[in-house]
């Protein structure tokens, strides 16, 4: 069953020849980290849809080591994969007469059709998928995970509790088995030619200008990747696209944020190198990588003809002829360039043929309106006698002017005519430049795929030329030695040889498959032939128990016996119990799948189960404590948490954490062992993100140097502490063990970097349980992150002025939240902050059971100190009724004291927590601090006032005080 998408194939036909904006992966991202260089990911064409849509689309895939799956994705920006492939148990195979670069991927019921770049990228793919199925495989047959957990870590902890920690035990791998799969592999690239790997992300792909890659069967999933670009928080801000865009002003191109210059160019398969003729500008080439850039032809200076003359005659040759085709088109777009061009300039001499009417026409009138006014002749005799005709002067002027006016206003429509002619002259003027930049452009774009074109053109030639040379050569040599020249069966000979080389390939690739797929079969049948033995041996083992415990009820049973039968009993408890306490030895012979013991001597985070200078009824207490948590941590409800964490992580694979309402609470539910490193890592990076951003990289390093050099006044205190920090866990029991070096050194570079506090009773512990998850520089940072973010002030200082504080805060949410047990603890004048103040002071270490101290480090990790009174209050509140029911204020205390280790149900302590205490807003903690915080300085302001006057009050009585022994007075 293949994907179910929509779109046509990659190979088609390509999208016309314009500037695509292309998204980007930011380099950060890219090479931020160590575990990201190493990833197996990369593009590949994925054969998916139905019906007339069916073909390759290009996806972007990923292998997760933890699944051992391949997700596939849109882009490598997607958070939401399209699907997933499972390789663990998946077989591969290609074929050499099949199109170059495909192979095939068969799952259960599932067949998937990929296809690489090229051989070589199709060789690496499947020679890397072949070892991590390899790895998974052997890693698999440990058989000591719970079911719901990752079978490969991509994070493995880098605390204390990652070396002996059972889960990441794997077995070995036969060194013979390994030589034989050694010499069966293919030779491939060790990084894929580039194509392979987290840097093939930079490259552009066919996703980017393929319209129909998009999924109808995945399609919300599109829309959710696509929305979760504009969410802000989601990595968004990160992501920068590189556009190309034409700069009218200057007749050029011009790059606006440009990638960085170690961005290689994508290699596309050589289908996608086809030329559409959609339109006149449809020309789509790649450039050769390997080959240097010659400059393109962008800045063009129209009307020379120079230009002219390159355009028209440049000799476009390839394999002896100039390309018919591309000459056409750039015929045809010179004509038109030179027709515009023309007309252009024959507009231009009409505007000026124009302009210079315009003016003899207001030379004439000036003329005209300066001989307007009549010379009037001088005023006649008054003589009779005169002629008759001299008196007709006067009226002819008069018609001669009002012909004159006429042809005046007849000069000034067609002056106003020509005027308007001459507005739409220009503005004919203005759209034909506009037009004639348009036309620029399209030349811009022309020339430049002309210069593409000229380099795959010139590359050819080369190898022609080289092709010739050689072929001459070839013949030369067989003319001399009187052979004849190669025929059509040489050029068989060459394509069996290519053929031969193939298969030979292909039977190196298919005997490794069959080998791996017969060991895979062999450890899956080993597997479930000891999943059989253990199922036998433990219900025999059950059934052992059940019968003990029969005999023990039915002997305990017996109302009355003899001596010889007490005897007797005594002797069957005491075996019994004797079998019950009976820990796991760290000699003790294991069975290779799994433990003939429910409970070992050591949890999972290195505290001791059942202590050994305990009475034996505390040693069966701590026995059955140690099972309930077990069974515990195997009910439904814990792998649903494990699930979801799973599925979380899955989609957070192409981006960092980011605090969201779905981290929070997957937060609150505590996090699993085997994510826990990595989680707590974040967190603290998150927290002390401002401090780091500001010092220099090796400033954990700089400190242990300052502390080895120089003494420092807490080194003292920090030794006497180092032993006594937690001595039930066996990576802090000895002088020689894992830990104690590890917190010698964070304690010291932390007493050098706040020598306010220099060192307080309780860091240690902090210390101590951060190294559990965290490496030294790390837990180093955990322990700033305490101190100076989370905590107040005057927490750790000699005073503690902090934790004063917040003692009185808590007991006014006592009194709010729980008002009944407050009342109770008031009747009986219990001061239950005797206990408490440790609790704040540590976070809990030594006061709960270890799975709840770290669900509860989880949560106070990420959300900070309301989480101690949020789980300080859920503790009384779980045992509310208990405390109840005791009347007497010595038996309450007494109870305050181990009641907490009674508490063994996580799930129902966090509910309380988290539900049956809200509201809980920060902003009233805070609040309450600020009222308190006074009223304590104040106190100890009057302490300290009373002392002085105590010492001064002392001073004064010595000085008239002798102190006389009594062998002065015998004497």
């Amino acid at each position: 069953m293949h994907e179910e998408e929509d779109g046509s194939r990659d190979t088609s036909s390509c999208a016309a020849s314009r500037i695509l904006a292309a998204r980007s992966v930011d380099v950060a991202e890219l090479e931020g980290s160590k575990e990201q260089a190493s990833k197996l990911c990369g593009y590949l064409n994925k054969l998916s849809g139905k019906g007339p849509l069916r073909g390759y689309k290009p996806r972007w895939f990923v292998y997760d080591p933890r699944k051992c799956y391949l997700y596939y994705f849109k882009t490598p920006q997607d958070a939401l994969p399209l699907g997933h492939i499972e390789i663990g148990d998946a077989c591969f195979s290609y074929d050499v007469e099949g199109d170059e670069g495909q192979f095939e991927i068969r799952t259960a019921g599932k067949e998937f059709l990929l296809k690489a770049p090229s051989r070589q990228v199709m060789h690496y793919w499947l020679q890397q998928l072949q070892q991590k199925r390899w790895e998974y495989s052997n890693t698999r047959g440990s058989g000591q995970r719970d079911s719901w957990s990752s079978p490969t870590l991509a994070c493995p902890p880098t605390g204390l509790v990652s070396k002996d920690n059972d889960a990441f035990v794997f077995e070995k791998l036969s060194d013979s088995m390994e030589k034989v799969r050694s010499d069966f592999a293919m030779d491939t690239e060790t990084d894929g030619g580039g194509m392979v790997g987290i840097q093939s992300a930079r490259g552009p792909s066919a996703a980017s200008t393929n319209t129909l890659n998009f999924s109808l069967r995945n399609f919300g999933t599109e829309i959710r990747n696509s929305m979760s670009y504009l969410r802000p928080g989601r990595g968004g801000e990160n992501r920068r696209s590189v556009f190309y865009t034409g700069n009218s002003s200057a007749e050029e191109w011009e790059l606006v944020d440009a990638p960085p210059k170690d961005f290689p160019e994508q290699k596309h398969h050589p289908d996608t190198h086809r030329h559409s003729f959609g339109s006149a500008f449809t020309f789509d080439f790649v450039r050769n990588s390997a080959r240097p850039k010659r400059p393109l032809l962008r800045e063009m200076r129209f009307g020379r003809n120079a230009d002219t003359r390159s355009a028209e005659n440049s000799p476009v040759e390839c394999n002896g002829s100039k390309s018919l085709e591309m000459q056409l088109r750039l015929q045809s777009q010179q004509e038109e360039l030179n027709r515009m061009q023309q007309e252009q300039t024959k507009l231009r001499e009409e505007l000026a043929s124009q302009k210079e009417l315009v003016r003899l026409l207001q030379q004439t009138l000036r003329t005209s309106q300066c001989d307007r006014q009549p010379v009037r002749p001088p005023a006649p005799a008054p003589d009779s006698s005169a002629p008759p005709d001299q008196t007709q002067g006067p009226v002819v002027t008069q018609e001669e002017n009002t012909q004159m006016e006429a042809l005046l206003q007849e000069k000034d429509g067609q002056i106003q005519s020509l005027c308007g002619h001459m507005e739409r002259l220009a503005l004919e003027k203005e759209s034909l430049q506009q037009e004639l930049k348009g036309l620029k452009i399209k030349v811009g774009e022309i020339n430049d795929q002309l210069g593409m074109l000229m380099e795959t053109i010139q590359a050819k030639d080369e190898v022609i030329i080289k092709l010739s040379q050689e072929s001459s050569e070839q013949s030369g040599n067989h003319s001399d030695a009187g052979s004849p020249p190669p025929n059509k069966d040489q050029q068989e000979l060459d394509i069996l040889k290519d053929s031969l080389q193939g298969y030979k390939s292909q039977n190196k690739f298919l005997n490794k498959e069959i080998l791996e797929l017969t060991v895979l079969r062999r450890n899956s049948e080993s597997r479930e032939k000891a999943l059989e033995a253990k199922y036998t041996a433990l219900e025999a083992k059950l059934c052992q128990v059940e019968s003990k415990y029969l005999v023990l009820l039915q002997e305990v049973k017996t109302p009355v016996c003899s001596s010889s039968e007490q005897s007797q009993t005594r002797e069957v408890i005491s075996r019994l119990l004797e079998d019950a306490l009976q820990a796991e030895s760290p000699d003790q012979q294991e069975h290779p799948i799994f433990k003939p013991n429910t409970v070992s001597e050591y949890d999972v985070f290195g505290f001791k189960t059942v202590p050994e200078e305990e009475e034996e009824e505390e040693k069966l207490v701590a026995k059955v404590r140690a099972l309930e948590l077990k069974s515990l941590s195997m009910t439904d409800q814990e792998v649903s948490v494990g699930v979801k964490w799973e599925n979380y992580l899955a989609s957070t694979m192409n981006r960092d954490l980011v605090r969201s309402p779905e981290l929070k609470a997957l937060m609150r539910c505590g996090v699993p062992h085997e994510h826990r490193s990595k989680v707590w890592r974040w967190c603290v990076s998150f927290h002390v993100k401002k401090f780091r951003d500001h010092l220099a990289p090796d400033y954990y390093e700089t400190l242990l140097n300052v502390a080895r050099d120089k003494p420092n006044p807490a080194s003292k205190q920090i030794e006497l502490d180092l032993l006594r920090t937690l001595p039930n866990n066996k990576h802090y029991a000895s002088p020689s063990a894992g830990g104690i070096q590890k917190l010698r050194n964070v304690l010291m570079a932390f007493s050098w970097r706040n020598p306010d506090i220099g060192y307080c009773q309780g860091l240690n512990r902090l210390a101590a349980i951060a190294l559990l998850y965290l490496d030294q520089e790390d837990a180093f940072w955990s322990l700033i992150a305490i101190v100076e973010v989370f905590m107040p002030r005057d927490y750790y200082t000699k005073t503690l002025l902090g934790s004063q504080v917040d003692q009185r805060v808590f007991k006014d949410l006592m009194c709010e939240k729980l008002p009944r047990l407050h009342a109770h603890f008031e009747q009986y004048k219990v001061d239950f902050s005797l206990i408490t103040f440790n609790w704040f002071l540590v976070v809990f270490v030594d006061s709960v059971v270890s799975d709840i101290l770290f669900k509860i480090w989880d949560a106070f990790l990420f959300e900070g100190p309301k989480i101690i009174f949020r789980f300080a209050l859920a503790l009384f509140k779980y045992k509310e009724e208990e405390f109840l029911k005791l009347q007497d204020s010595t038996a309450i205390f007494k109870y305050l004291r181990y009641f907490t280790q009674t508490i063994l149900d996580s799930r129902k302590l966090m509910n309380i927590a988290f539900m049956d205490m809200n509201p809980f807003p920060m902003r009233q903690i805070q609040n309450r601090r600020s009222f308190h915080l006074e009223k304590v300085r104040l106190e100890l302001t009057e302490l300290e006032a009373i002392r002085q006057t105590f010492l001064r009050e002392r001073e004064t009585s010595q000085e008239g005080r002798s102190f006389v022994s009594d062998d002065e007075e015998d004497n």
